[in-house]
Formats: structure tokens, C-alpha cells, sequence
């Protein structure tokens, strides 16, 4: 290394770049509540609309322009130096490989922790008619709640980096009465799928389906340790409800996430709110559901991971922060 850079490289480590302001103010009090087990994360991170409040632009300069693909590539590094944790939206859509586990999980510290969004493949039962599925759309999903499936293809490729996967979801679309008609029948469908998970992992279910939210729902899930995931979506109720209802704390950790505004759509919350630089809504009802979610789980001395999306408020930092401020 000749003595321009070798000055450039020790430039560069006694003089770290400064945080963004948000990530300054934010990264402190989300460590402490950590160390409590309170985890705030958001719904992804991909987003350029976070630079100046969460990423600092000048990292992903390629020159003097920002290169959008060496942001999307490493910005998860300088995300976890604000918060604790992040769910992975992306792992809805495919099996990934093992070597995509060791390339995400080598940017973070050993103390971040990725929330996973289980494949599609193991949660829907019949395929959308959407062009994207090709001669799958409209079929009848084979691989429904296929124990060996979502061992093979996901819990075995994530083995190796335990220590850091966070709470895997299951998140199911709403259910019809000619898939399940009745809510027990979707229970008797699930049971057996929860009794053979493999160990070693923190499970999730996430349900579109107000009318299942049941004391009998609730005590299956708590017979396998599994959470019932309080989110905030359009024909849910609202987090603040979910909150009373008994028994709706059903695993030795909580999981929350805020996602949208009940009646609104996905569709009318990315118009609303991108390119996600702040707050447009404040949403009370979320925020004091979130609160009332934290107390119960410092009560109980449990751990508890909230992810909270951009749809919700139009800012998702801007959200935490508001939240984190409450506690």
C-alpha cells in the first residue's frame, strides 16, 4: 500500500463516518431496549428514501453519484448499527440458497438478529392467477403446510446461523370458507404441521382472518409455544384490540407487526406514502397497541420483536421512534 492510502486508510479509522441523524438519536435507545429484550425493527430496508435519516448517502457513492446497487447490496451493515433487528419480507418469495444465508448474515454482528417470512410455498394454499406464477397460478398448492419441505429447503439452510435468525412467520392470505369452513378446520390443518417443526427456532403465525382470533385458536398455538403475530392490517383488528384479547400471548415471546392502517390497502398505502421520507399519518391506535404490547411483555419478562412497515405511517424510523419515545 503506498503512503497515500495507507494516510487515507488510517484517516478513515480514527475518524469513522458520522451517523445519520435519526440513526444517532435512534441507536442508543434501541441498544438499551434490546438489553431489556425489546426489539424494534422495520419491514425491510431497502429504501432510498431513509438517506440523510437513516443511511448516510456519502457510503454508497461511486463517482459522485449514488450507486443504487451498491445501496441495496451493503446498506444492511450500516442498518444494524441502528437497530437490533430486521424482517426479511424478501424470503416470502423463494427458497433462498445457502450461500444467500452466509452473504446476509456475514453483514450483520452476531447480536443482530433477521426476523424470516416463511416461502409462500408452504403457506398458500392455492396459487394467485397472477402472470408471475406461470402454469402454477390458479392450482392447488401440493406443498401446503409440507413439514418436510420447510425443512429441507429452509430451517436446514438456516441451521448454521441460529444464533441470529430471529422469529420465523408464517403469514397465511385470508382464508375463504370453500379453503377452510370453519375455523376449527383450519386448526385441525395446522396442528399437526406445528407438532413436528423442527426445534431450535421461535415460530409466528400471522392471520388475515378476524373471526379466528378464538380462545381455542389461541391455545393451540400456546400448546407449541408458537406467537400469534399482533398485526396491524387492513380487515384486522386494530393492534390496541388485539391486545386485550385473552390469551392472545401465546408464546414465550411476542411478535408484532404493523403493516397498514385498518380499511386501507396496500395498493393506496404505497401512493399515500412514498418514497417513505416521513411521517404523512400518525396512526394512535397502532402506537398505543405497540406500548401496551412492550408493557405486557416487560411484565411477563419476555422478549418481544416489533417490525414496523412504511405503510403504517408513511416513515417507519420515524414510527419507532415515536413509539420508543411512549415507553
Amino acid at each position: 500500500m503506498d503512503a497515500s492510502l495507507t494516510a487515507e486508510h488510517n484517516a478513515m479509522s480514527l475518524f469513522p463516518e458520522a451517523a445519520a441523524p435519526l440513526a444517532a438519536q435512534l441507536a442508543p435507545k434501541l441498544r438499551a431496549l434490546a438489553d431489556d429484550g425489546i426489539y424494534f425493527g422495520t419491514s425491510s430496508w431497502k429504501y432510498e428514501g431513509w438517506l440523510g435519516s437513516i443511511y448516510s448517502e456519502d457510503r454508497y457513492q461511486t463517482r459522485n453519484k449514488l450507486s443504487k446497487k451498491k445501496f441495496e447490496d451493503t446498506c444492511l451493515t450500516e442498518y444494524a448499527e441502528t437497530f437490533p433487528t430486521v424482517c426479511g419480507d424478501f424470503a416470502f418469495y423463494q427458497f433462498p440458497a445457502t450461500e444467500y444465508w452466509k452473504k446476509l448474515f456475514a453483514q450483520v454482528p452476531s447480536t443482530f438478529s433477521i426476523g424470516l417470512k416463511v416461502p409462500e410455498d408452504i403457506t398458500v394454499t392455492t396459487w394467485p392467477k397472477h402472470a408471475r406464477y406461470g402454469k402454477r397460478a390458479g392450482l392447488e398448492n401440493e406443498a401446503f403446510l409440507n413439514a418436510k419441505i420447510f425443512e429441507t429447503y429452509f430451517t436446514e439452510r438456516l441451521k448454521p446461523f441460529g444464533a441470529q435468525v430471529g422469529p420465523i412467520i408464517f403469514e397465511f392470505a385470508t382464508f375463504n370458507k370453500s379453503t377452510f369452513a370453519t375455523p376449527t378446520d383450519f386448526m385441525a390443518k395446522i396442528e399437526p404441521f406445528l407438532a413436528v417443526l423442527p426445534k431450535g427456532f421461535r415460530y409466528a403465525i400471522e392471520l388475515r382472518n378476524e373471526n379466528y382470533l378464538s380462545p381455542e385458536y389461541f391455545d393451540l398455538l400456546s400448546s407449541h409455544n408458537v406467537a400469534h403475530v399482533f398485526n396491524a392490517w387492513t380487515r384486522m383488528p386494530t393492534l390496541d384490540e388485539q391486545a386485550k384479547l385473552p390469551g392472545a400471548f401465546t408464546a414465550e415471546f411476542s411478535v408484532v407487526r404493523a403493516l397498514l392502517k385498518r380499511g386501507r390497502t396496500y395498493e393506496d398505502a404505497v401512493k399515500t406514502f412514498e418514497p417513505y421520507r416521513e411521517i404523512q399519518e400518525p396512526n394512535e391506535g397502532a402506537r398505543e397497541g405497540m406500548v401496551e404490547i412492550v408493557k405486557q411483555a416487560r411484565r411477563g419478562k419476555k422478549p418481544v420483536y416489533l417490525y414496523l412497515n412504511n405503510r403504517l405511517e408513511g416513515f417507519a424510523p420515524g414510527t419507532i421512534e415515536a413509539v420508543v419515545n411512549d415507553l
